[in-house]
């Protein structure tokens, strides 16, 4: 079984939201009819899968540690 973590954006908040997940696509639609995150436009700009959850989740406090925005979108928008 595979696992993902994922980067979502809501322009509405102009906020990243980090998480991990079996299902990407389930996951982003949840997070859309969600209230408690106070946006409904959340799209998904990032994906990577693992083959354990365990990976998946040390991927995911790996991009949270480090506090950067410039890094969150540095693994999904061209450089240069």
């Amino acid at each position: 079984m595979a696992y993902f973590v994922y980067i979502i954006y809501s322009t509405e908040r102009n906020r990243y939201y980090i998480g991990q997940t079996e299902n990407v696509q389930q996951r982003v639609q949840m997070h859309r009819i969600r209230k408690n995150l106070g946006a409904s436009d959340w799209q998904l700009k990032h994906a990577e899968e693992f083959s354990s959850r365990s990976e998946a989740m040390k991927r995911e406090a790996a991009i949270k540690a480090r506090k950067s925005r410039a890094y969150i979108e540095s693994l999904f928008m061209p450089s240069g």
